[in-house]
């Protein structure tokens, strides 16, 4: 994980909700993971409806958030894969097609995290 203090990683983890809701994601969720994972303090889970709307979003989260926080350290799934994963080590975010979101049901998985954050 990054050195940023945790301030730092729940304002980027809002700059990536705004920018995600900016591009009509849907059902966005933060959680938080600090005390219960080592792999991150934070997930952003979202939808979008079409793999075009996934990129979209992806796209604008990049692209909002890098000044103030950088790049994402990495991302996957870009390319037709119903999944995006964005890695920025403090917050990953997780934008899927609601059948992909529904079958690896990560809100589920993760039930111990406090919500931070719902917007349907």
């Amino acid at each position: 994980m990054d050195p940023r203090p945790a301030q730092d990683a729940l304002a980027l983890a809002r700059a990536i909700v705004a920018a995600a809701a900016d591009k009509k994601a849907e059902n966005i969720v933060l959680l938080d993971l600090r005390g219960i994972s080592t792999i991150t303090d934070y997930f952003v889970v979202c939808s979008g409806l079409s793999e075009r709307q996934l990129r979209s979003i992806a796209d604008n989260i990049q692209e909002k958030v890098s000044a103030e926080f950088g790049d994402p350290r990495h991302i996957e799934g870009l390319e037709g894969s119903g999944w995006v994963l964005m890695d920025y080590g403090d917050v990953v975010v997780h934008i899927f097609l609601p059948s992909l979101r529904s079958y690896y049901n990560l809100e589920a998985l993760w039930s111990r995290a406090p919500t931070l954050l719902r917007m349907r």
